[in-house]
């Protein structure tokens, strides 16, 4: 655990790596404060926002006053949203290109039909884009038809020649055509379809590699870590939500490869929180992230904790995601792989009021819970125990999935 044999935290640094969201990264530190408040009054501690933190970084200082112990907490938010953004910015006529790619891909790779062996609800999440582009389009179309239906018996009563009531007819089923699809498009934010397409076409761009700009934005990922670890501070702690789950691990393996975790430094563990691993794992180029997996879940170093829950429809709950990938091998020791519960942790009347809230729940991880077991995400990032200590001895859910699904399993 780390280099040291120390549990007790005075300070930490904590590195958050956001899934695939265009949004700034201040959204995260008002998450945090708001559902830390709410989570320390129910809990029965204290836990006070105290600045942003230092430099060009974005992040914010938290100090928690936990079982009598005070902890002060740094915690940065390694931005990847511009490359969001990016993918944000393409026209409704590539983004239906990138959907029928997209589809081909996990169809004709058999990684569809293996991702349905796991969960339902994230498959569902991927085909939901996939339908509702569909459905806009055919809605499109036959709205287009219509009005130019409508428009060719308004022409045929005025005088004007047969060649050009068709010409103008299909001008302006044309206009109809385009002006719904951008309506729809105009309209996502209620939806989801745009959002959760460019999600996945970005994941599956290079049939699971490693876009360029990753590779790049992954090694300045790495760089803030190693100072952090050189600093005086008793843990670091990364944590990896949805997509930035996948992006840990092979930030973790990189600096763990090159020497640059010290043995008489800080603790060093990870947390991964609502993983989609298998979109990318089971896709055939996605040797670098295996190989990843396989080396991170054997070494000593790191603890890793992963947390899913089953009433989280977005990601794959209780998959290990080292097993399903195919890369379990006898030396395993990582994740520890157990639920959060969410239909234990919240109450009642507070798991019906989000149940139905897909995306909403996707982000339970980072909020409070009305009746907390043993996970508690402001605990774990401003308390006073590093990560191992907090689940030493704990063992994984009965539940979780630890066969090998994936067709594809090389390791570059």
């Amino acid at each position: 655990m780390g280099s040291t044999s120390a549990t007790q935290v005075k300070r930490r640094r904590v590195f958050y790596i956001p899934g695939y969201d265009p949004f700034p990264a201040r959204r995260y530190r008002e998450l945090y404060r708001k559902e830390g408040a709410a989570q320390a009054a129910i809990s029965g501690y204290q836990l006070n926002m105290l600045g942003s933190a230092a430099g060009e970084r974005f992040g914010w200082r938290v100090r928690g006053d936990i079982d009598g112990r005070s902890t002060e907490a740094e915690i940065e938010v390694l931005v990847w949203s511009d490359i969001v953004q990016q993918s944000f910015h393409a026209s409704i006529t590539r983004t239906y290109l990138a959907m029928l790619r997209t589809a081909w891909i996990y169809i004709s790779t058999g990684a569809l039909w293996r991702l349905m062996q796991l969960r339902k609800g994230p498959v569902i999440a991927a085909l939901y884009p996939v339908v509702m582009l569909t459905w806009q389009f055919v809605f499109a179309v036959a709205l287009g038809w219509g009005v130019g239906r409508i428009v060719q018996v308004v022409l045929a009563m005025t005088p004007i020649g047969p060649g050009f009531q068709i010409v103008l007819a299909a001008v302006v089923a044309a206009l109809a055509f385009g002006g719904c699809l951008r309506v729809f498009q105009m309209i996502d934010g209620k939806v989801y379809a745009y959002y959760l397409m460019h999600d996945f076409a970005h994941s599956a761009s290079r049939r699971g590699a490693y876009p360029a700009e990753i590779h790049a934005r992954l090694q300045h990922f790495g760089t803030a870590i190693e100072a952090a670890l050189a600093e005086e501070v008793d843990e670091v702690l990364v944590v990896g939500h949805s997509s930035g789950a996948h992006l840990a691990v092979t930030v973790l393996a990189d600096l763990l490869r090159r020497g640059a975790v010290s043995g008489d430094g800080p603790a060093l563990g990870f947390l991964s929180l609502g993983h989609v691993v298998p979109m990318i794992s089971f896709l055939p180029d996605a040797g670098d992230m295996r190989r990843d997996l396989r080396f991170l879940s054997t070494q000593v170093t790191i603890p890793w904790v992963d947390v899913t829950a089953p009433g989280d429809g977005c990601s794959f709950a209780l998959c290990d995601p080292v097993a399903v990938s195919g890369q379990e091998t006898p030396e395993k020791r990582w994740p520890l792989v157990f639920s959060a519960a969410f239909t234990q942790s919240l109450s009642p009347a507070r798991w019906q009021a989000l149940r139905w809230r897909f995306f909403r729940l996707h982000f339970q991880y980072l909020c409070a819970f009305d009746r907390p077991k043993d996970y508690d995400y402001f605990q774990i990032t401003a308390g006073p125990l590093t990560l191992g200590a907090r689940y030493a001895g704990r063992a994984a859910s009965a539940s979780r999935i630890t066969r090998a699904v994936s067709k594809y399993t090389s390791i570059s």
